[in-house]
């Protein structure tokens, strides 16, 4: 009884609970079969499973052919989802937090915009992963040095092959322009505690102020991408994100996820709320972020998908 002894040892150290029988092993319960796709389509995307996920990503493909119908379809199919700030990570690929690489159920802006655009370029759970790390990362190399932390200076850089910013087009040789600095290196280290060696760097970036939106908005089309500017003591930056959808009259709307969840609204409502919120700091004396105007980048019409780059080997400076 020896191997017996020990294999109960091993078990609690293992933190398992596991006695001695001399009954046969349980039979695996049978995977139940999946559910109807009618089934799948009354719910909404954040209250479904993994699999049903994936059969409504092929689903929607073959039902809506135009990317651009089907991005705002995708997105339509979230309204209603829980907003969570900072949501993902790499955790199992890496464990500076436990975060995970994707979310159903709940999202933040970047989420719900890379979920949409991912989903929609996808026909299969499995095509629509990759597709997600494609989008987040850059050249699809997965790691928290390699994400797309910085929405003007890495995401919008990183996903040229996606889409093209519009601004300075939009906004005209007049329009608006603010200087953006970025230490990843500084940012890596003390927000993920990760050493990278990253040379600090400066650009410029052209928006359209808030009081040029509903000039320009016709202009605009359906799945280009929103980066919302926000300024505060002389500093510029893409606070938030969303996309870009038509009403039922052709009215340009702004599909975006904030607290409390996902949302479609006007992008006349979305300056109007802004413009409360600084009031109400204002009435209370703090010095609160004032929306300053938007960046918009339109989707490309022409869509090559880049592969991957190699995923180095963890520490082999591959």
């Amino acid at each position: 009884m020896r191997t017996a002894s020990l294999l109960l040892a091993a078990a609690a150290l293992a933190g398992c609970a596991v006695q001695p029988t001399s009954k046969a092993p349980a039979v695996a319960s049978q995977p139940q079969a999946p559910a109807p796709i009618e089934t799948i389509l009354q719910k909404r995307i954040y209250q479904m499973s993994p699999v049903e996920a994936g059969r409504y990503v092929a689903w929607v493909h073959q039902a809506e052919p135009d990317l651009r119908k089907r991005i705002a379809a995708i997105g339509r199919k979230n309204i209603g989802q829980p907003y969570t700030l900072n949501l993902l990570g790499e955790f199992p690929f890496e464990v500076h937090d436990d975060l995970p690489m994707f979310s159903l159920d709940h999202s933040d802006c970047v989420v719900f915009a890379e979920h949409t655009y991912a989903m929609a370029l996808s026909q299969s759970w499995e095509e629509f992963f990759w597709m997600l790390q494609r989008i987040r990362y850059r050249d699809g190399v997965i790691g928290v040095a390699t994400r797309n932390h910085y929405t003007e200076m890495d995401w919008n850089v990183a996903n040229r092959w996606l889409v093209t910013d519009i601004s300075a087009e939009l906004a005209g040789a007049a329009g608006p322009t603010y200087s953006m600095t970025v230490d990843r290196a500084r940012f890596l280290k003390t927000r993920h505690h990760t050493e990278r060696s990253i040379p600090v760097e400066t650009s410029r970036q052209a928006y359209v102020p808030k009081e040029q939106v509903a000039a320009i908005a016709a202009q605009l089309q359906e799945g280009d991408f929103v980066n919302v500017i926000s300024t505060r003591n002389g500093e510029y930056w893409a606070s938030h994100v969303g996309l870009v959808v038509l009403g039922a009259d052709g009215e340009r709307h702004f599909l975006h996820s904030s607290e409390p969840q996902v949302r479609e609204e006007t992008f006349a409502s979305f300056i109007a709320r802004a413009a409360a919120r600084e009031e109400r700091n204002r009435q209370e004396g703090k010095n609160g972020q004032v929306l300053a105007g938007f960046k918009f980048l339109r989707l490309n019409d022409n869509i090559t998908v880049p592969p991957m780059a190699p995923q180095p080997r963890p520490g082999s400076g591959a």
